[in-house]
């Protein structure tokens, strides 16, 4: 059977100039070498309700579409949160495979 790799979307909330968001830009960019990311960074002061909504918080991570931390984390940290929501994806696809061999 192929081996399927999941690509996972992590998506930063950041602004120019925090020491915190390019802390955890630097550790998702090291976990991504070794795991299939799309990386997408946004910047909460190009947009007020974004800033009203994170600025406070940032840097805030969202990994598929859901906020994974804020503040800091570490590479194993993120590794965890990215094996358990590809656990929960890898399930879900798993489930429409049964029956395939028989």
């Amino acid at each position: 059977m192929p081996r399927i790799h999941l690509v996972m979307t992590v998506t930063i909330y950041s602004r120019p100039g925090c020491h915190l968001c390019d802390q955890m830009k630097a550790v998702v960019e090291r976990v991504g070498r070794s795991v299939a990311l799309a990386v997408e960074e946004i910047d909460v002061s190009t947009d007020p309700a974004l800033e009203a909504r994170y600025g406070s918080e940032i840097p805030v991570l969202l990994v598929g579409g859901t906020k994974a931390a804020k503040y800091r984390v570490t590479e194993d940290e993120l590794r965890r949160i990215l094996s358990a929501r590809t656990g929960e994806a890898g399930e879900a696809g798993r489930a429409g495979e049964a029956g395939g061999t028989g």
